[in-house]
């Protein structure tokens, strides 16, 4: 099919596999295809094709300038086979033309078309975290998905930390974002993309934070509550099932399996949680094969941890009691500690916990904090902060000190060594 590749033509590409020639350049054309990622092509002869660009990412004009340049090129190699060293310069006129196309395509490359087709495949393959990098680029970024790469200055992206503090947005949470970015932006610049010399935020600097920041931990009233709402909400569920299952027999259905001490994963997943420190994704990644009952300990693997880094945590004799009533009597140590409903690994516990939270009337208490109420009371106990450090699973000290000011009585005792005697 023949056609004029322009603006009208872009609005009705088919989708399905089909090239559509170009009416005035000869060999230009745009490769159609059924999921809709067409694409404009050169041909160079003898069956060999050259993609220019992405319908999505380039206008018509400028794949038609594109392929101008290298029609040129093509004509101009034609030309050179009449040289003594043929193959030398067919060599060379290709390598021409592709340096020519990608250094014109690159000094266009725009913010969003990096991510997408640079830096989404190479994180999400090499970086643990590498979807939600992406997902928090995307959603952060929006407004510099139209801009050019080498546009994107110091002064563009201090202006758009100045708007998000305006508009509300945590300081840490602006400085996450930040760092997503510059990660993004250095391998931009190690792999030459968007025609970027420089770093665009070797002058931006990171919001300044209060290093200890606000520790949400449970008090001893709060955590007694919790436990009782736990322990409630294991009867409750216990007389509905015994109801249900009387419903059952009247009606000469099969009863429901009754329940044990423990309903489902919520009551023994947050007491781990509070006896453990383990992170929400540590704990739903963790296996049997990762505790040893009988020598008290648990192991969060290295690729289960944040830090990449494997750690051991004793257990106390209250976690210990907890997994092992827990514990199904027949079970393959692969198997998930904390499974959900079809087997596979929990993904999240929100409308439980908010739930939970409501039942034992405590107020702004993440899931999370249950790590931070493990650290809290053992700084308070006397722990000393590099012990707390490892059974976190931190990697330096910086995050560990957060802790600090819970532990009063260790400054009270280094300025009482002033007083003479």
């Amino acid at each position: 099919m023949r056609a004029l590749i322009g603006p009208d033509l872009l609005r009705k590409l088919p989708r399905k596999h089909q090239d559509i020639r170009d009416t005035k350049i000869t060999g230009f054309a745009i490769r159609c295809r059924p999921t809709g990622s067409h694409s404009y092509v050169m041909s160079l002869g003898r069956g060999r094709w050259k993609t220019i660009g992405t319908v999505a990412d380039m206008k018509p004009e400028d794949a038609r300038s594109s392929a101008q340049a290298l029609q040129g090129s093509v004509d101009k190699k034609t030309l050179a086979l009449i040289s003594d060293d043929v193959m030398l310069t067919r060599r060379e006129a290709r390598a021409q033309v592709s340096r020519d196309i990608q250094a014109s395509t690159s000094q266009r490359l725009t913010w969003g078309a990096f991510v997408t087709d640079h830096y989404e495949p190479w994180v999400t393959q090499n970086r643990k975290t590498g979807g939600e990098t992406v997902r928090r680029l995307r959603a952060a970024f929006a407004d510099f998905a139209d801009v050019p790469l080498r546009e994107l200055a110091a002064f563009t992206i201090e202006r758009w930390r100045t708007a998000r503090l305006k508009a509300g947005v945590k300081p840490a949470t602006v400085n996450r974002d930040l760092a997503a970015l510059r990660g993004a932006l250095s391998k931009a610049l190690e792999w030459r993309r968007g025609g970027l010399r420089t770093h665009p935020m070797t002058s931006v600097k990171a919001a300044k934070i209060d290093a200890t920041g606000h520790v949400r931990f449970l008090d001893s009233d709060e955590e007694s509550r919790l436990r009782t709402a736990l322990t409630d909400r294991d009867e409750r569920r216990r007389r509905e099932r015994d109801h249900a299952n009387e419903w059952r027999r009247e009606r000469g259905y099969d009863a429901l399996p009754t329940f044990g001490i423990y309903t489902d994963h919520l009551h023994p997943l947050v007491l781990l949680a509070l006896h453990t420190g383990c992170r929400r994704g540590e704990l739903f990644a963790l296996r049997w094969a990762d505790v040893d009952l009988v020598a008290a300990r648990l192991t969060v693997r290295a690729d289960g941890a944040k830090s990449g880094l494997a750690r051991v945590i004793p257990l106390n004799t209250e976690a210990v009691t907890v997994l092992r009533t827990w514990r199904p009597t027949r079970v393959e140590t692969s198997n998930l500690v904390f499974p959900g409903d079809d087997g596979n690994a929990l993904v999240d516990v929100k409308t439980a916990w908010l739930r939970l939270m409501t039942d034992a009337d405590i107020a702004g208490f993440r899931f999370h904090d249950c790590r931070h109420t493990f650290a809290s009371k053992l700084v308070q106990a006397g722990v000393d902060l590099n012990t707390t450090r490892e059974l976190l699973g931190h990697a330096d000290l910086k995050m560990t000190l957060r802790y600090a000011h819970l532990a009063p009585e260790h400054k009270a005792a280094a300025v009482a060594k002033l007083v003479r005697a």
